[in-house]
């Protein structure tokens, strides 16, 4: 059975942060691709504010052009209302088929797994790819008591520490300081094209 990375997230901007574990995930997994589902609205950030979806589309799209095993998903995109990942992963199992899912997250993610929307199903769905972060630990025993079977769903991953925000991006484009080392060259040309993270006048 073919094995299918999935990264969702904001991307407000996609960088290079998300390159790397994307293509790590990739490797050490022997992925045959990884999906790049961008959010619409992510519960957790109801209020916030957040650059509108198209942009971001367009920047994820630019950003794993290059790349032959990344690919675009939509599927958190043409829908209404908050996105919880156990629905994105319903929904991408109904559209690719019998193939082995391996959701791609941070130990921080893993750490706060139980407050999640319905841990238990997310845990049928797919396995967790999940990266090593400084400064975040995860008890596993402690975690399988509370959400039995985790255990056999977490592949436990390593990767170079590249501590990029997507905050301090944005910070640093209203700034007017270069984010060329930090994004795709594609993504630094378009927020500099349609002018995003600068303070509205």
């Amino acid at each position: 059975m073919a094995r299918v990375g999935i990264l969702g997230g904001t991307f407000d901007p996609p960088h290079m942060g998300h390159l790397v574990i994307a293509q790590e995930a990739l490797t050490q997994l022997g992925l045959a691709q990884v999906i790049f589902a961008p959010t619409r609205q992510p519960p957790h950030k109801i209020g916030n504010a957040i650059t509108p979806i198209e942009h971001r589309v367009e920047m994820v799209r630019r950003a794993i052009a290059p790349h032959l095993q990344f690919m675009l998903s939509r599927v958190d995109v043409d829908r209404a209302g908050p996105t919880y990942t156990v629905d994105t992963l319903r929904l991408l199992r109904e559209q690719l088929g019998p193939v082995d899912l391996y959701f791609i997250m941070g130990m921080d993610s893993l750490a706060s797994l139980l407050t999640w929307h319905a841990p238990e199903e997310l845990i049928r769905l797919c396995r967790l790819a999940v990266f090593n972060r400084p400064g975040f630990a995860v008890d596993l025993d402690a975690l399988e008591a509370q959400l039995p079977g985790v255990r056999e769903r977490v592949a436990l991953l390593s990767a170079p520490t590249l501590d990029i925000a997507a905050s301090d991006l944005q910070r640093r484009v209203r700034a007017g300081l270069p984010i060329t080392h930090l994004v795709p060259e594609a993504v630094a040309a378009y927020i500099a094209e349609q002018g995003l993270y600068h303070d509205p006048t």
